[in-house]
């Protein structure tokens, strides 16, 4: 599957929008896409990201059926809570960084944000998010929080 960079980078930020809209872990929000519809909203991005992101959470939210969660990252921050495209960032970083085969990126998307590292980054009370991409690239590989 050949891929643009920035489709990532959009799909990644939605797919943190949506879960903190209805209050879901991103993994929650990526396992209810099929890898075919995982491949449609990276083939449609270029497209969406011409709508407001609530607009489009809207349709997720049908479309895939996502019901309320109860994951509530924001309110337990004790720090300004970074936005959804810097998250959508660091996941995008982080899948470029470690897919070695672009015809399985599907798989290694649902990979990433099924690894350890997904809630790492998702504690705004860490310094994960922020952390230098290489730094979550070797923790992520290592499987592991490196010291």
């Amino acid at each position: 599957m050949s891929m643009n960079k920035d489709d990532l980078f959009y799909v990644c930020t939605m797919i943190e929008y949506v879960a903190r809209a209805t209050h879901n872990r991103s993994r929650d929000i990526v396992s209810k896409l099929s890898d075919d519809e995982l491949k449609h909203q990276l083939k449609v991005a270029e497209v969406n990201h011409c709508l407001s992101f609530e607009q489009v959470c809207d349709e997720w939210i049908e479309a895939f059926h996502i019901t309320e969660g109860d994951f509530d990252n924001i309110s337990a921050c004790r720090y300004k809570v970074p936005s959804v495209t810097s998250i959508g960032r660091v996941y995008q970083r982080l899948i470029l960084a470690t897919n070695t085969d672009e015809s399985h990126m599907i798989q290694h998307i649902r990979k990433v944000y099924d690894s350890f590292i997904s809630d790492e980054i998702a504690d705004y009370n860490t310094s994960m998010y922020y952390s230098n991409p290489d730094y979550i690239k070797c923790s992520y590989e290592a499987g592991e929080l490196l010291a």
